[in-house]
């Protein structure tokens, strides 16, 4: 079973893109973050033509989160229960499976702009009531996946200049030390399960060559409930769709689970 996790950054450019990928990449379900399209504008029909269901969550010109799977999904929660927030920037949905029920969680984290910002409070309240969604979402869902684009690079490792960018947007101590309470909570980071190359990136700026020079952050993230941890067999960073022309700046990052979820 495979999951995967990608900012596309505008499904209504991207889409074209979206659906080369996922026939080259035959997912069990794509969690996209950005959509920047309302619900009515979701293109399910050309979904189901490659045999995929979706639920979306979308609003206009910004944020927006879709779960696509090739079988329906249920349960399905829109934002984080009791915080009042007009963006759309949580889905979460239960898949079922052979191995049992799986909880999904699909968010696109907020930015914060710049450290002691209102937008950056905003980070900070909304971080806090996503810990508190997946402390009772872990309770009622022992097999859970959290994806998405975190806007939040963990580690140093996980930055093209960790010293030059160290305490601004994504490389805060406050923004990492959410993250380590996520880890907390019983999760686990897929893509750190595994050796990995030095100076692997999801995200390049489309400025000053960013992709070209490889200056990127690893800010798209998968992270696995200990239910689920033993079943990881790869996790992956697919840098292939940022090569193509009118890219998203992010690319897709895939999940490998085996054993009883092959």
């Amino acid at each position: 079973m495979k999951i995967a996790t990608w900012n596309v950054n505008s499904l209504s450019v991207r889409l074209p893109q979206v659906l080369a990928w996922l026939d080259a990449n035959p997912v069990d379900a794509l969690c996209l973050q950005e959509l920047k399209l309302t619900d009515d504008k979701f293109p399910h029909g050309a979904f189901r033509e490659v045999g995929y269901e979706a639920e979306a969550f979308g609003q206009k010109t910004y944020n927006g989160v879709a779960i696509v799977s090739r079988k329906p999904v249920r349960d399905v929660a829109r934002n984080i229960a009791g915080f009042q927030d007009d963006q759309s920037r949580v889905l979460a949905a239960t898949l079922d499976t052979p191995a049992g029920p799986l909880r999904l969680i699909n968010g696109y984290f907020v930015n914060g702009q710049e450290p002691g910002s209102e937008k950056f409070a905003y980070k900070m309240r909304w971080l806090q009531a996503l810990q508190d969604m997946v402390r009772a979402e872990l309770q009622a869902h022992p097999q859970l996946v959290l994806v998405g684009d975190f806007n939040v690079a963990p580690e140093d490792r996980d930055s093209y200049d960790p010293e030059g960018l160290r305490g601004t947007i994504h490389h805060t101590d406050e923004e990492r030390a959410h993250f380590r309470a996520l880890l907390q909570l019983g999760l686990t980071d897929a893509f750190r399960l595994f050796e990995q190359p030095e100076k692997t990136y999801s995200w390049w700026d489309y400025r000053m060559l960013g992709f070209q020079k490889n200056r990127g952050l690893r800010i798209d993230h998968i992270l696995v409930s200990d239910a689920v941890r033993g079943c990881v067999a790869a996790c992956t960073i697919d840098r292939a769709p940022r090569k193509n022309p009118q890219p998203s700046d992010h690319a897709p990052v895939v999940v490998s689970l085996s054993g009883v979820w092959a």
